[in-house]
């Protein structure tokens, strides 16, 4: 029975399963000849039972400085958390305030649940943009993919400088890689590797007039081709790159000077910026930290496509590259001092300032974002756009703001947030006695990035705080040498911060972007008609003569086999196949369910496959069949009361 004849009938799918589960009767035949009818379920109700509506936000309390946590039962977060999944090489969603995880985004590692790094598709997002010299590296390592990666930064597209909904993008540092995120699937969509770096970090996309450039920090200083000689550090250099947010394309590259950190971008679509440490070029820990000062790199995004579009460039394993370092005198970049090794870079949601954290140094600088046309001008000199340093306490690292004019920054060893206030710092700069500093609450321990809801935006709410807290000691139960990281939840919505949760985090967040439920909108099935992750079985299908959509057929050609198949709760179209030992077989299996949470999987016992495919979604899988016997293949993701039944043998034959 369909969900539009069930609601016809005064019942929902949930209810209408509860019963029959209730009764005992008609499961085998609600399973086979009703599942796969369903239509999308966008109407359907809350269950007779009484549950909430799927609709229905958290009420929280709507009198400022006393929010709560708690989402209850069939209510839902008001935020979504994109959170950097560190060394794990994922990128994790959560719900704020509840902390909740709600799913794991598969990006630079491979995932045994999905089968991301082992199927077709996945395998052809993470190796399409790879350089020649790591197409080579992978196959003389004998490995498909980069089995790890180190995602940080999380960060979202923008149109006039908000979030649009449509992308997150994230780099990793281990291997020099950017990765977008489609926000309707929750999927990977595109992964570009970047040459002539070393150790991508800071990550910001253009927050105007849309994201058009992706910003990428290029850490350590290496020997550039052309420029650096291999055995004299002092003629190393990093490099600043420019991503095209739409192709996923390198657009440029600057050379510049010095270690980059963390960058960000103004709310202009004129200037983006990087943090510098290093700036003494030193291979040790003594070495780049000498320095009193080191400095923020401003580029000068409009003078960059002028210097593209008049040949003023070198093309560097294949990338355009201008030349931005300080003794260039370039057009390109300003260089302004800044208190030793600065960290965290952050725009102010009013788009008047970066806020630059110290890291050794007990300072935040405040930049104006107005006086950088008189800078790059001539007309100032570089430190004239500093306009505040309020000492704030040991170890800033990044900031956050409320939209309200104040400020919000970690205090990395003091373990403290301190609330500020931006205009009272700039008053106290021109010599005012005033204390910008309005409150320091604790969090355990070692705070490190930092994140307001919305505060990315012009949209900056000054709802909710999240610490991503580096130690976390004694706050949870003893899980052995490697301990959880800790999230704190704080309330910012009144007059003083106020600690209201916290919860352990597997290594290592880093970093956290907090986004209103409104502005993302994920799809609920997949669409037949966006074939994106499935486009090269879908024109080999056709080659072959198969519509996925109702295939049940194996294809010989020569050595190579491949099976077709649907996937239908609880059947395989195929529930058994033949092949030689030695083959290369290829598995194609599309799932023609249209109920929005009816995954299914194909795991290959002996082999190490296993793969998901979500309601109207496509998965392959090519491997060869080295193993004589009988293999069983089954469905992993629990879609029935028949479920366990859902499975089929893959025969072997030996030589």
């Amino acid at each position: 029975m369909s969900d539009e004849k069930l609601e016809q009938n005064g019942l929902s799918r949930r209810s209408f399963l509860g019963t029959a589960a209730a009764s005992g009767a008609g499961i085998a035949g609600a399973g086979l000849l009703g599942l796969a009818g369903c239509s999308n379920g966008e109407g359907d109700k809350a269950a007779a039972s009484g549950a909430a509506p799927a609709e229905k936000a958290a009420a929280h309390s709507a009198e400022p400085g006393k929010q709560t946590s708690e989402v209850g039962p069939g209510e839902l977060d008001q935020y979504y958390g994109f959170l950097s999944g560190g060394q794990s090489g994922e990128m994790r969603l959560i719900g704020v305030p509840s902390m909740r995880e709600l799913m794991r985004i598969p990006v630079f590692n491979m995932d045994s649940a999905t089968g991301w790094g082992r199927t077709n598709e996945s395998l052809r997002i993470l190796n399409e943009k790879i350089t020649p010299e790591t197409r080579k590296f992978l196959q003389d390592s004998g490995l498909r993919c980069y089995p790890n990666g180190d995602l940080h930064h999380p960060h979202l597209s923008f149109t006039d400088q908000t979030y649009d909904g449509r992308y997150a993008y994230a780099n990793d540092k281990a291997n020099n890689r950017v990765c977008r995120i489609r926000l309707d699937v929750m999927k990977t969509d595109k992964i570009v590797e970047i040459p002539n770096v070393s150790g991508v970090h800071g990550l910001r996309p253009q927050r105007y007039p849309k994201t058009g450039y992706v910003f990428a920090n290029g850490e350590h200083i290496v020997p550039v081709d052309g420029v650096g000689k291999w055995d004299d550090p002092k003629t190393w250099n990093a490099v600043y790159t420019a991503v095209d947010g739409e192709t996923m394309d390198i657009a440029w590259q600057v050379l510049v000077d010095g270690n980059l950190d963390n960058g960000d971008a103004d709310y202009q679509g004129k200037y983006s910026f990087s943090t510098c440490y290093n700036s003494e070029r030193a291979l040790t820990v003594q070495g780049a930290s000498s320095n009193e000062q080191d400095w923020c790199v401003v580029f000068n995004l409009a003078a960059i496509e002028e210097g593209i579009k008049k040949g003023d460039f070198k093309e560097v394993n294949g990338v355009k590259m201008l030349d931005g370092r300080a003794e260039a005198n370039s057009p390109y970049t300003r260089y302004i001092p800044v208190p030793n090794s600065p960290h965290g870079c952050n725009a102010s949601p009013d788009g008047k300032y970066i806020m630059l954290n110290g890291k050794l140094s007990p300072t935040v600088t405040v930049l104006d974002v107005s006086k950088l046309d008189d800078l790059f001008a001539g007309k100032i000199k570089e430190r004239d756009v500093v306009v505040a340093e309020p000492q704030l306490g040991l170890g800033p690292l990044h900031t956050a703001f409320d939209g309200r004019g104040n400020a919000y920054t970690t205090l990395f060893i003091d373990s403290q947030m301190v609330k500020w206030n931006i205009d009272d710092a700039i008053k106290a700069y021109k010599g005012e006695k005033i204390d910008p500093i309005k409150q320091k609450l604790d969090v355990h321990y070692q705070p490190g990035h930092n994140h307001t809801t919305m505060g990315e935006t012009k949209e900056a709410d000054g709802k909710w705080l999240v610490s991503l807290n580096k130690f976390s000691k004694d706050r949870f139960l003893n899980a052995g040498p490697l301990k959880p990281e800790c999230d704190q939840l704080i309330d910012i919505s009144g007059d003083e911060m106020r600690l209201v949760h916290d919860n352990p985090t597997f290594a290592e967040p880093h970093d956290l972007c907090l986004v209103a439920a409104s502005k993302v909108n994920p799809s609920k099935t997949w669409d037949r008609k966006d074939p994106w992750f499935w486009q090269e079985a879908l024109e080999q299908a056709q080659k072959d003569g198969v519509e996925l959509e109702k295939a049940a057929k194996v294809v010989r050609e020569g050595n190579k086999v491949r099976v077709y198949m649907t996937a239908v709760a609880p059947a395989y179209s195929v529930p058994q196949f033949e092949v030689n030992q030695g083959d290369e077989v290829t598995v194609y299996v599309t799932n023609v369910e249209t109920i929005e949470d009816l995954t299914h999987g194909f795991t290959l016992e002996g082999y190490g496959i296993a793969m998901e495919i979500g309601p109207q979604a496509t998965s392959s899988v090519t491997f060869k069949a080295v193993r004589p016997g009988v293999h069983w293949y089954y469905c992993q993701w629990f879609c029935h009361a028949l479920h366990m039944e859902m499975s089929g043998q893959m025969i072997v034959k030996p030589k």
